[in-house]
């Protein structure tokens, strides 16, 4: 008699957290088991190690090539007459996407920003019409040439003074994006637009983000799942929620080292728990993307890994190896030929003029 108690018992604890569950992810809509997927998660290690791990996910291959830019080049956010112009203070590694548009980076003072898709996003308003356009082609290269802390990103956001906006790609789709900013110092913040206005989180003791829903909710929905505790359960679809859940909680859950090598290995592993397998479909679902590649930006050391699913291992770039003066060339690391890359591929960068933006 006490067994079946015991399981009649733990089958209402089971059904409780169940309809918890569907309460809370209610209020997100099923529309983000719809999102294009990418996930962001931080590792904080010993001795101020820190890597940032994201991976890209898109139903498509969306070809993405590695430059190294240095310090001292002039650039412009658009083509048109008002653009914004700057000299970059920093010198950085880009991922850029179809050689047209800056993804992600990491500069030589270890600030790191990634943008993930978020289809809530609304850029422009009536009052930020008027103002100097920002492509997105070179939103994360503006950000990263000037800046070396997430405090100093965030004073130039808050400012406002500009429309961003960017050219559609693969077809007609528009970049909806949010952006995870990290620096040396593993302090975060996540950049949100909402119908034309800025929306900045700190994103605290909170470690990963995906898509959908936006930044407020998603708290909301990882702190549930904090309280449920993951060692027996977590949600394990391939949705923006689930994937986040699973991301915060094992990078939280796993052993810290100051060692770079095992430091990347460990994050590796929690990466492949938040990514989407390749060539996996669901049925009545055509935006479910897989995951094309993963990087993973040492914040410390400077090194920034590149994983492309279908290649044979991980290579990197270590940016201290890297003449970033002003006057250097720009350097190139073309990913159609890295299929055998494994290791250290710094020597294997040429010198290149550079990407053509997708305004």
């Amino acid at each position: 008699m006490k067994s079946i108690i015991k399981r009649f018992d733990s089958r209402k604890r089971f059904t409780c957290l169940r309809a918890g569950a569907v309460a809370a992810l209610f209020a997100v809509g099923l529309a983000a088991a719809e999102s294009e997927a990418c996930s962001r998660v931080v590792y904080s290690g010993l001795d101020s190690l820190r890597i940032v791990g994201r991976s890209l996910d898109w139903k498509t291959p969306i070809p993405t090539n590695i430059y190294v830019y240095p310090r001292g080049m002039e650039k412009q956010s658009s083509d048109r007459p008002d653009a914004i112009r700057w000299t970059s203070k920093y010198g950085a590694v880009y991922a850029v996407g179809y050689d047209g548009g800056i993804t992600e980076g990491m500069n030589e003072k270890g600030l790191c920003i990634n943008g993930l898709f978020c289809k809530r996003t609304v850029y422009e308003n009536e009052s930020t019409k008027s103002r100097p356009p920002m492509s997105m082609a070179m939103f994360v290269g503006w950000l990263l040439d000037l800046n070396s802390t997430t405090d100093e990103v965030v004073a130039v956001l808050k400012r406002h003074d500009f429309n961003i906006g960017g050219a559609t790609f693969d077809g007609g789709t528009v970049s909806a994006l949010h952006w995870g900013i990290t620096d040396a110092s593993g302090k975060s913040a996540i950049l949100e637009f909402d119908h034309g206005e800025v929306r900045i989180y700190d994103e605290g003791d909170l470690s990963a983000m995906t898509n959908d829903p936006n930044w407020p909710q998603m708290q909301a929905i990882i702190s549930y799942w904090d309280k449920i505790g993951g060692k027996n359960m977590l949600p394990g679809t391939v949705s923006s929620p689930d994937r986040c859940v699973r991301g915060h909680y094992f990078v939280n859950h796993v052993e810290k080292t100051g060692d770079r090598n095992l430091g990347v290995s460990i994050l590796r592993s929690v990466m492949g728990i938040c990514s989407v397998p390749y060539t996996y479909t669901v049925d009545g679902e055509p935006n479910i993307s897989s995951t094309q590649w993963r990087s993973y930006a040492n914040l410390r050391d400077l090194v920034y890994y590149f994983d492309i699913v279908t290649n044979e291992g991980i290579f990197y770039v270590d940016l201290k190896k890297c003449n970033l003066r002003k006057g250097s060339p720009v350097l190139k690391l073309d990913t159609s030929k890295s299929g055998g890359y494994v290791g250290d591929a710094t020597g294997r960068l040429k010198k290149d003029k550079g990407f053509t933006p997708m305004y």
